[in-house]
């Protein structure tokens, strides 16, 4: 049994949040949240509330009885490139510097059985 969750337009750069899916794709969901939880970046918060929003979900479709917290596994998590906001900053001489606020989509999946 799985069950997604997608948060969409997540102000942070997904080149970011990469390397923090890569520390739990393929774990435990009780061991996910804990390293999230003692990541001191900003990062993990983002990943962590999507991860909960997937567990939820689980439990939600199979019912409360019959599935439990300590049996799913993050089975794919997925970080995609949203919109990027384009602004611009004054510089010397008259010259304009582009900046690029990048947004991204951030796609769990949790299942029952680890693959």
């Amino acid at each position: 049994m799985e069950a997604i969750a997608v948060a969409k337009y997540q102000r942070i750069s997904p080149y970011k949040l990469r390397r923090y899916v890569n520390l739990v794709r393929g774990k435990n969901v009780d061991s996910a949240l804990q390293i999230l939880q003692f990541t001191p970046r900003r990062a993990s918060r983002f990943l962590e509330k999507v991860i909960k929003s997937a567990v939820a979900n689980a439990i939600n479709l199979e019912g409360s009885s019959k599935l439990q917290v300590e049996d799913l596994f993050i089975k794919k998590a997925v970080v995609d490139e949203g919109p990027t906001m384009k602004r611009f900053r004054p510089q010397t001489m008259g010259r304009v510097v582009r900046i690029r606020r990048r947004t991204s989509h951030i796609t769990v999946v949790v299942s029952d059985t680890k693959d």
